[in-house]
Parts: C-alpha cells; structure tokens; sequence
C-alpha cells in the first residue's frame, strides 16, 4: 500500500508540475504546424529531462546546501518570469513585425530557446527537493524519474494539440503563444507571493 501511495503522489506531483512545460509544449506547436514526430520526441525529451532534474537537485540542496537554497528561493520564481516574459515578448514582436511575404516562412524552435524554455518551466520544481527531502536517495530519484515521464507524455500531447489548433490559426498563433508564455511567467511570479 505503502509503494501504491508514493507511486501515486508521484505522479500527481509530476501532472502538476508538467502543466506549464504542457502550456509551452502547445504554443511550441502552434509555431511548427509541420513538426516531425523526432522534433517533437526532442522537445519533451527536453521538458522531460528538466522535471527530472530540477527535483533532484532540490532535494541535494536540502542534504547539502540548505542555507544557500533558502538564500535564492525567493528569486525563483523571479527568474521564471523575466524568462518566459522574454520568450513570449520576443515571439509577439517577431510576429507583428512580420511582412507578409515572411507568412510562409516557418518559425523553428533553436536549442537555446527550448532550453530557456525548459529552465523556466522546471525551475518551481527544485522546490519539490523540499517534499521529497525525507526520500531516500533511490525514492527520490524514482519520484523525479515519474515526474520526467508524466512531463514526457503530456508534453507530447501538448505538442499535438499545439500543432492542430497552430495549423488553423496560423500567423495568430504568434501573437497567443506569446502571450500564454507571458501569462505563465506570471502566473508562477504572483503564485510566489500567495505561497
């Protein structure tokens, strides 16, 4: 039963967690209408590897860096915002000032943004290291494993879901993706301050 419920709390950690890399994952989409499935595979690999990583280093900071975490926590979520901000700002303004004879031109996700991306949607998950923090170090990594695949599946539905609705509403989907990633960025900004 024991194993059932850390198995279970597992994997509803790691839906909550995926939502906003799920967010990202749609608008990723929107952008590619013609996405191959290895981009797509690379993408929430991407993601993936991001919610799996960020649990675990939280729970080493609080085995062995407990001070210094606490010192940064606040900007956590800070950091998430200025990011997203700057991704979703950046897609708006390319969107705008794009000519019409760019409308064919496609927009291709680069290493760089989808790691910002990635960064900024796992960074509130160096905060499960603290809910973790009884784990041994094997449950934890176990926990941060089921979180990665969670964040793997629904990202890649995301992607699908992003591509379908991206493939309707073409130029539009700019100028939403943007803005969703701008929402985002502050929903996790003024959720800090609620917490």
């Amino acid at each position: 039963m024991e194993t059932l419920l850390f198995i279970g709390n597992s994997l509803l950690l790691g839906v909550g967690l995926a939502m906003d890399a799920f967010s990202v994952s749609v608008v990723n989409g929107f952008h590619e209408p013609k996405m191959s499935v290895r981009k797509k595979r690379g993408i929430a690999g991407v993601f993936a590897a991001f919610q799996t990583a960020m649990p675990l280093l939280g729970w080493v900071a609080v085995h062995f860096f407990l001070v210094l975490f606490q010192k940064a926590e606040p900007f956590i979520p800070w950091v998430a915002f200025f990011l997203l901000l700057f991704i979703g700002g950046k897609m708006i303004l390319e969107a705008i000032l794009k000519k019409d004879e760019d409308e064919e031109e496609e927009f291709r996700l680069n290493r760089r943004t989808l790691f910002i991306q990635g960064i900024a949607t796992s960074i509130d998950a160096l905060s499960v290291g603290f809910t973790i923090a009884d784990y041994g170090v094997w449950m934890a990594v176990i926990a941060s494993v089921l979180i990665g695949v969670v964040t793997y599946v629904i990202c890649r539905l995301g992607l699908v879901l992003g591509v379908k609705i991206g493939t309707k509403i073409n130029r539009k989907a700019s100028i939403l993706g943007g803005c969703i990633l701008i929402g985002i960025g502050l929903e996790i900004l003024l959720k800090s301050f609620f917490e």
